[in-house]
């Protein structure tokens, strides 16, 4: 669902992630037209969408550690690409840590590709550095019918 919860948001990102994200950081993000938070049910996922015209980009997507492994960050991308392509988008993009190899997992079963990588884009707590990937799926490849075929 479709959520404003700032609050949650941060506390959710706080614990999937080293560099935690303010209340205000989501605020000024929600208040950008066309960006959208999601979180599931039980409130331990959440995703953070933009779209621009006919494209989105996943700008973040976490799930707390004890309800990983569950199908939650599938179910968020899954509403995400569905809302994407209700907002008129034509494709997806984000990125990924390339040793995140349980999230690049997730991202090519719905389809995304690589197109890209940024060199030590990420900065950890300890000093290391990882690569980010680009990736990128195209939302009307997705679809059978009239529904998108998603995972």
């Amino acid at each position: 669902m479709i959520t404003t919860d700032t609050a949650l948001l941060s506390r959710l990102h706080a614990q999937c992630f080293e560099e935690v994200w303010s209340e205000k950081s989501f605020a000024d993000l929600l208040a950008v037209p066309g960006t959208f938070a999601l979180i599931d049910e039980a409130a331990a996922g959440f995703l953070l969408l933009q779209v621009v015209a006919d494209q989105s980009e996943v700008l973040t997507l976490g799930v707390t550690p004890a309800a990983r492994r569950r199908g939650i960050a599938c179910e968020l991308l899954a509403k995400a690409l569905e809302l994407a392509q209700e907002k008129g988008a034509s494709h997806m993009l984000l990125e990924v840590e390339s040793l995140n190899f349980q999230a690049i997992g997730l991202y090519r079963k719905y389809g995304f590709l690589e197109v890209g990588r940024r060199k030590a884009y990420y900065r950890h707590a300890d000093g290391r550095t990882g690569d980010a990937l680009m990736m990128r799926v195209e939302i009307h490849a997705l679809r059978v019918g009239n529904r998108l075929q998603l995972g």
